[in-house]
């Protein structure tokens, strides 16, 4: 399983790379080897504000719905449109092109509550 150690992630198997005020996230390739097969991504939409903890969309496999959270407060800055016509990127490539959503965080303080790799690697093995 990988764990980058550039990241940081949710208890919810989300992953964030920030980049200045901007989180990219997606889901842990943990999440998506439980999940399966992906087979349709509902997401926010641009502008849409998120909240820390609560349910941005969801994400449908060949076993289950499981849904997506938002690690972080802020806006929707953008959303991988290319999800919508090739879901299998989640699986083929969760941390690249199967990434999900950008937020803009509204207190990028928030990110010091996330897991570092490590901190991820106890959470999945424990």
């Amino acid at each position: 399983m990988e764990i980058p150690a550039d990241l940081k992630y949710s208890r919810e198997h989300e992953w964030v790379r920030i980049e200045g005020t901007v989180a990219r996230v997606g889901i842990t390739d943990f999440a998506q080897d439980s999940l399966g097969d992906v087979v349709f991504v509902e997401l926010p939409p641009v502008g849409a504000a998120v909240s820390s903890g609560v349910t941005t969309g969801e994400i449908e496999s060949t076993k289950s719905v499981s849904e997506v959270y938002a690690p972080l407060t802020g806006t929707v800055l953008a959303v991988n449109d290319a999800l919508t016509e090739n879901p299998e990127l989640v699986n083929s490539d969760p941390y690249g092109a199967g990434w999900m959503l950008e937020i803009e965080c509204a207190d990028p303080a928030e990110v010091e509550g996330l897991l570092d790799a490590d901190a991820y690697r106890a959470l999945t093995e424990g």
